[in-house]
């Protein structure tokens, strides 16, 4: 064989590695940019619905894109392509406003809307959202989760099951359409617990955390830091379930500790009210 013919062949291979590389990072862009992406919890400000170690799939496509949808905000689009709001209740992911960081909390008010907060009690354009008393729930004592509570609460450990676990006092809230979740409501905050009433502004969306005394949110303007109303072009997509959940006590270097740490019980735990 001829060192023509060699060369001929080698371009061809590199060739063909240089486009199964070109349609592999295409096809990555596609499907991070337009239909689905992962997130990690890495905070209890969404407890007891989100757990801290969750890793979800975030989907892109309910409301629309924005440069916010895309890995590095590229194609840098204005406005929203196919926008759709989300309804009251989802729970979706966001790029903090001023910040290229990912956040997750839970759609309360609409454009339009007057949403207020008194004695923990949430109002929606001037009705109390129903909330009934469900006790307490129990998280796992763990690496990543160690009994955190909100300032001038304190915490309350028990065991369940021969396991340490962490108990908070909770509520189920209610929308009219029947959509439900828990929060949970610890002290009677002065801050979190009487806010409002305010209009969310057009564009916009109130967003809340399910651990009502621990979250930095729509409550809280970015100069106290929290994150205000959210412009709906910051919306990255909507939380889904969970494929993957931790208690933080793997390492790296230690792959069969990805195992022992794995809380599979969370696993296919849906985010949906």
């Amino acid at each position: 064989m001829s060192s023509k013919n060699t060369e001929s062949e080698a371009d061809r291979s590199t060739g063909s590695r240089i486009r199964f590389l070109l349609l592999l990072a295409l096809g990555v862009w596609v499907l991070r940019s337009l239909i689905v992406a992962p997130f990690s919890i890495p905070s209890g400000s969404m407890l007891p619905t989100m757990a801290i170690g969750d890793y979800l799939f975030v989907a892109k496509w309910p409301y629309g894109y924005s440069r916010f949808s895309f890995p590095f905000q590229f194609p840098p689009i204005d406005g929203r392509v196919l926008d759709k709001l989300p309804e009251r209740g989802d729970v979706v992911v966001f790029k903090k406003p001023g910040e290229d960081m990912d956040w997750v909390k839970r759609v309360i008010g609409l454009p339009g809307d007057t949403i207020a907060v008194e004695d923990g009690r949430l109002i929606i354009n001037g009705r109390p959202v129903v909330r009934a008393d469900e006790s307490v729930t129990e998280i796992p004592v763990s690496p990543n989760s160690p009994c955190r509570v909100a300032p001038g609460a304190s915490p309350d450990l028990s065991q369940a099951n021969g396991e340490a676990v962490c108990r908070y006092p909770v509520y189920r809230e209610r929308l009219p359409n029947g959509r439900s979740w828990l929060v949970i409501d610890q002290i009677d905050d002065m801050r979190a617990d009487h806010f409002g009433p305010i209009k969310v502004p057009a564009g916009h969306v109130f967003l809340m955390g399910d651990n009502r005394d621990d979250s930095m949110d729509s409550r809280y303007s970015p100069a106290e830091g929290g994150i205000g109303p959210v412009p709906v072009d910051h919306l990255v997509g909507k939380a889904t379930f969970a494929f993957w959940s931790t208690d933080g006590s793997a390492s790296y270097w230690l792959p069969w500790t990805w195992f022992s740490a794995l809380r599979p019980e969370r696993i296919g735990e849906e985010y949906r009210p």
